[in-house]
């Protein structure tokens, strides 16, 4: 599937990007490799391979390394709290817009 100069320029009116005619022939030829490649993409025969949920092999042990939980920010709800315009109880109170 390819695309043309018209339903490129139809494509940048709904998103509404402005794209001058001079970025259009680069913008066409992008989207039209990326069209290519999942044209390529959906030629593979697939049939009896199972889906995976994870892209490794599942015998392998995969530890995700994470950084110290630790507090980096001091305590500011009493501050944010002192310039709200209503609270109560350590809470926020909006006023109420649905009967």
């Amino acid at each position: 599937m390819s695309l043309s100069h018209d339903q490129i320029a139809r494509v940048a009116r709904l998103a509404r990007i402005d794209l001058r005619p001079e970025e259009a022939a680069a913008v066409l030829d992008r989207l039209n490799r990326v069209l290519d490649l999942v044209d390529q993409m959906q030629a593979v025969d697939t049939r009896g391979i199972e889906p995976m949920s994870y892209p490794l092999d599942a015998k392998m042990t995969v530890v995700q390394r994470l950084r110290p939980d630790v507090v980096s920010e001091a305590d500011q709800h009493a501050l944010f709290q002192s310039v709200a315009p209503a609270t109560e109880d350590g809470l926020y109170l909006v006023p109420k817009v649905i009967e």
